[in-house]
């Protein structure tokens, strides 16, 4: 079901289908219709059987305001950091350009998935800034690392010309997301809902849940 708090016809056509018609990643391209400056996508990971010796399972979650990854992305990874160097345990946000690592940051509490059964949920922000771009994880909650995000720790501000956030289309999160390492170990991995924004507030809601993994029994 979609809810929006504008004409839904026109205003989430609009929002759904804009990377879809546009050929080129154009920045300027971006200026039609309602101008999209924050995105929230609700992620929900149901553990199996977890495997703290062997650091298993670890988890992508993918976030671009364009049609794909090659311009400009974040990357939240769960259960493990890949930059500079691997470690165990712990979140961390990445943004990328390309294959180009452009910033991270990590939070604080570096503990390893061991609990069978968890429930990790989380919600992906992005947001035009003056300057560019902001990624940010909030309303994280989860056995093993408590309540995370909504500080700095698990925040980028990234520098982009880039007008707004037209180009977001949820299908290019859950096609780039998923489960990395031991994905045998995650029942399940859902992008449960997404909403937008314009700077007058909610543009649109859509609460239809998009699966990125799913354990096969």
């Amino acid at each position: 079901m979609i809810r929006n708090s504008l004409s839904l016809g026109m205003c989430v056509a609009k929002w759904f289908t804009a990377a879809s018609v546009l050929a080129l990643m154009v920045p300027q391209a971006y200026a039609d219709g309602p101008s999209i400056i924050r995105i929230e996508e609700d992620w929900e990971m149901v553990i199996g059987e977890p495997s703290p010796s062997s650091d298993a399972p670890q988890v992508t979650c993918a976030i671009s305001p364009l049609p794909n990854l090659d311009w400009l992305s974040a990357t939240f990874v769960v259960n493990s950091h890949e930059v500079p160097n691997f470690t165990a345990g712990g979140l961390q946000l990445q943004a990328w350009r390309g294959e180009q690592l452009l910033d991270s940051r990590h939070a604080p509490n570096q503990a390893v998935l061991a609990t069978p059964g968890e429930v990790v949920r989380w919600t992906q922000v992005m947001e035009k800034a003056p300057d560019g771009v902001k990624f940010q994880i909030i309303n994280g909650t989860s056995t093993t690392w408590g309540n995370f995000g909504g500080d700095d720790a698990l925040k980028l501000n990234i520098p982009t010309s880039l007008p707004n956030l037209n180009g977001y289309n949820p299908e290019v999160s859950v096609k780039n997301s998923g489960v990395s390492y031991a994905g045998n170990r995650v029942r399940s991995l859902v992008l449960k809902k997404v909403r937008a924004y314009t700077a007058e507030g909610l543009l649109a809601e859509n609460d239809n849940p998009k699966t990125a993994h799913e354990a096969n029994d």
